[in-house]
């Protein structure tokens, strides 16, 4: 820890590790990303500087007890190479896996910004080489699912359901097996029959996310396929109706709940007690925006979910 020539006192985690001990197994509780310098005094101790919490703050976050998953969302812009997933490892318990997002250059339908066809869209030859090698190298022992975040597409832009749904089935059925994988759509309209099928076949889980512009979770579990395989993801994003820079305006630095969200909390119970009915682990990645500060969130739907015991 790089601190000046007198550190922050520790800080007082008796509740939460109280809290974390009742954590149910199966159940995995984190947030996305961790570099926000409004969590001093709640993650860390005394108010870090952003250097040291792109640096080392990712072993501090791990050491809390609230946590024992977290979503590394940088590398959805660019894969990330051998030593920083090393420099990420080295900061890891031994039993701390993460959710990583996989990058936009396989699962853009179309370039983000000039809009033209994407030739590596879902290509799992490019994905193999351009974001599993370095994986596979330094960090297989730390990864958790592996996030496939697609890009909201224009009615133009939209595939058939249908043929989205084959091609999904066909990219997965050629990516190794060791891993687990998710994916998380931001068009509703590609959430068909066909598409639960596909995952379910590949043992690939759908990503119950709440977003501004998707069902709610509660209506994407009402579908009695949506539970598409044995390790199901779920993220807590935006509220709905309420776009990213709105939120992140609304909400910076992020030290405190701005919006509490009771329909999307009662929503992530019932998606928890349909896991546990099915023998089913459930990750749970909220976002900042999702209430005001994550880490209040977690805490919030920890307790929530350990009364039900």
């Amino acid at each position: 820890m790089q601190f000046d020539l007198f550190p922050p006192p520790p800080l007082d985690t008796a509740a939460d590790e109280a809290l974390a001990a009742k954590r149910p197994p199966g159940l995995f509780l984190g947030t996305s990303s961790w570099t926000f310098r409004g969590w001093g005094g709640l993650v860390y101790r005394g108010s870090p500087t952003q250097e040291h919490l792109v640096e080392f703050g990712l072993e501090e976050y791990a050491r809390h007890p609230l946590f024992n998953t977290v979503a590394i969302d940088r590398s959805y812009y660019a894969p990330l190479g051998v030593d920083e997933l090393a420099h990420y490892a080295k900061q890891l318990p031994a039993d701390f896996r993460c959710v990583m997002k996989v990058w936009n250059a396989v699962t853009s339908r179309v370039d983000p910004r000039t809009r033209a066809p994407n030739p590596h869209f879902l290509d799992p030859g490019f994905f193999k080489d351009a974001v599993l090698a370095a994986v596979d190298k330094r960090f297989a022992a730390h990864q958790g699912p592996l996030l496939f975040q697609f890009l909201p597409l224009s009615r133009a832009e939209l595939p058939s359901p249908t043929e989205f749904s084959h091609k999904l089935e066909r990219f997965f059925s050629q990516l190794p097996k060791q891993y687990s994988y998710a994916v998380e759509l931001r068009n509703s309209e590609l959430v068909v029959p066909s598409y639960f099928a596909a995952l379910q076949r590949q043992g690939v889980s759908h990503v119950f996310n709440h977003w501004e512009r998707m069902p709610a979770i509660r209506d994407q579990l009402a579908n009695p396929a949506s539970l598409t395989s044995s390790h199901v993801v779920c993220r807590l994003l935006l509220p709905q109706g309420m776009g990213y820079e709105e939120a992140r305006e609304a909400y910076a630095p992020f030290d405190k709940l701005q919006a509490v969200d009771e329909p999307m909390r009662e929503d992530v119970i019932a998606l928890w007690k349909a896991c546990h009915a099915a023998g089913r682990r459930l990750t749970i990645i909220v976002n900042n925006k999702a209430e005001g500060s994550s880490p209040l969130t977690v805490r919030a739907l920890l307790a929530r979910l350990t009364s039900l015991q």
